[in-house]
């Protein structure tokens, strides 16, 4: 398949600072050796407890934060630094990569009706006429499920469903080639979680989209990925197609976090792994690898070397001296 987007080794460093000079006294370490590519037409899902760099892995992407060091290639071209790129290429880059937020009434402008939220985007980058625009405004409208003559509403005229459904419109507006969902789903009802997954996966093969899907609900993300990544602070523990994924996790972080997906029986019996302890802090991460001091499989190596991730055959890769040892 061919890669639309390549990033390696994706480091995001938060300086931290104090004193009347505002020395820098630390660092916040929320992407820290970040890898993966994603194919054409593929969805990508990133997975992983609240902090572990999710959401800034993608806001790295979409060049929205400063990233410390590593590389992001998008189309063949090098965008890691998007100061130094020329202009027009980074009004089409701007373009190409859009972005869903998580919560569907903060990420719109209350004062603006939905023509305008949708529309603008293409008035400021002088994409049609105003005729074309409007048209274009309808059209989306109608493809994400909503009426076109609800237009000149505000978005606290609709619910939390439909207001998505216009954050959707918005990002289709530009005619991206990625999509950057950000747990586009979890605030809204379980029965209208399902419509939105529908519909994002509709889109895809209409308009030819490739997405990168951040969750932590890994019963949402089996229904819409190609291939998971699991993170752990700020790193990517395990990578491999859902279907491989689901039926041969082999990180213990991963095996933890299927064994907490619930069952919709209440008679079944399932075993869970209890972690202990809480997620470390990510401005003083253990040494060795970063999930032992929560690991029921430790043992002295996993203090030490901090694994990398290694394809265990199957394009399943996964970062733990548990398959290293001889």
């Amino acid at each position: 398949m061919e890669p639309i987007l390549e990033v390696t080794d994706l480091k995001v460093h938060f300086p931290i600072k104090k004193g009347i000079f505002a020395q820098t006294k630390g660092y916040v370490y929320a992407v820290d050796g970040v890898s993966f590519t994603l194919n054409k037409g593929e969805t990508l899902g990133v997975v992983g407890e609240s902090g572990c760099g999710k959401t800034t892995t993608g806001m790295a992407v979409l060049q929205l934060l400063d990233i410390t060091s590593g590389k992001i290639v998008f189309n063949g071209k090098d965008i890691s630094d998007i100061s130094k790129m020329p202009f027009d290429e980074v009004i089409d880059f701007r373009k190409k990569v859009q972005i869903i937020f998580q919560d569907p009434f903060s990420s719109l402008n209350p004062r603006m009706t939905i023509e305008h939220i949708i529309g603008d985007p293409m008035r400021i980058h002088k994409m049609f006429g105003e005729k074309e625009i409007k048209e274009r405004v309808a059209y989306l409208m109608e493809k994400t499920g909503l009426r076109p003559g609800q237009a000149g509403r505000y978005p606290h005229e609709f619910s939390g469903g439909q207001r998505q459904r216009i954050g959707i419109a918005r990002a289709l507006s530009m005619g991206p080639e990625i999509i950057i969902a950000d747990e586009p789903v979890s605030a809204l009802d379980v029965s209208i979680q399902a419509q939105i997954i529908n519909l994002l996966v509709e889109l895809q093969e209409e308009f030819d989209l490739s997405y990168i899907f951040i969750a932590h609900d890994l019963a949402v993300v089996e229904h819409i990925c190609d291939r998971i990544a699991v993170m752990y602070l700020g790193k990517i523990v395990e990578m491999a197609s859902y279907e491989e994924l689901f039926l041969n996790p082999r990180h213990p972080y991963t095996k933890a976090l299927f064994s907490a997906i619930p069952i919709a029986d209440p008679r079944a019996k399932k075993d869970r792994t209890l972690l202990e302890g809480d997620v470390p802090s990510p401005r003083h991460p253990p040494s060795g690898c970063s999930f032992h001091p929560r690991c029921p499989e430790c043992f002295k190596t996993c203090n030490i070397d901090d694994p990398v991730l290694r394809n265990m055959g199957n394009d399943h890769f996964v970062a733990c001296h548990l398959y290293n040892r001889h």
